[in-house]
């Protein structure tokens, strides 16, 4: 059993729920012409491009020129965009906070916009915790590209074969495994429990021994 000097965090869908569906929901009462909306005009697809850097009066622009009647609802998408995070999924914010008081170090790679980032930090105290975290809108890198992994290997200076890297995309847990780290798809608390109960059961000793 490897040990383990450190863990990796994505945010969205393993440590905070998240869709577009949440804002406009609130906006388009109409079920069929909400899905649409989110089919077409302000997809998963489309927000995408600020997790890889491009900025909101940027690509604003772009879609109103396509969808000129939607408009305000596209305007609504930048200054409202917190009002897409959803509830801390369940049990992972307490997690954290319980390696952290063990003195294991936590750090982040999220496909997140900057400027949505900058936003949401504020909010999430949980983040005060984490050592450092690699935003891919600041950035310009996003995964599964191997250069955002490599560029968090060298910033927070962690063994990928020590580190526990969480994602609940599948192809950011191969791109990750790729590169060595231990790494686990996401689907809920107990299966991260599952994997770090042996790994913190040495953690301690294997601290000890590596700052004798």
């Amino acid at each position: 059993m490897p040990a383990l000097d450190a863990v990796i965090f994505d945010v969205g869908h393993v440590l905070y729920d998240w869709d577009i569906r949440y804002l406009y929901e609130k906006l388009i009462p109409d079920t069929e012409r909400l899905d649409w909306f989110l089919a077409h005009v302000v997809t998963p697809e489309w927000h995408y491009q600020h997790d890889r850097g491009h900025p909101f009066n940027q690509t604003s622009v772009d879609l109103i020129s396509r969808f000129p009647e939607e408009r305000d609802l596209i305007l609504a998408y930048g200054p409202r965009w917190l009002e897409t995070i959803g509830e801390p999924i369940p049990g992972m914010i307490e997690l954290a906070c319980e390696l952290d008081d063990q003195g294991l170090p936590l750090y982040g790679i999220t496909n997140f916009s900057d400027e949505f980032w900058r936003m949401f930090r504020p909010t999430a105290p949980v983040f005060d915790r984490f050592t450092d975290i690699v935003v891919s809108g600041t950035e310009r890198l996003a995964k599964p590209d191997p250069a955002i992994y490599r560029l968090a290997m060298d910033r927070f200076g962690v063994t990928p074969a020590r580190t526990l890297f969480i994602d609940d995309r599948s192809e950011n847990v191969e791109a990750a495994r790729a590169l060595g780290f231990m790494a686990h798809r996401f689907r809920d608390r107990q299966g991260v429990d599952d994997v770090l109960a042996p790994l913190l059961a040495q953690y301690p000793a294997s601290r000890a021994s590596r700052s004798a």
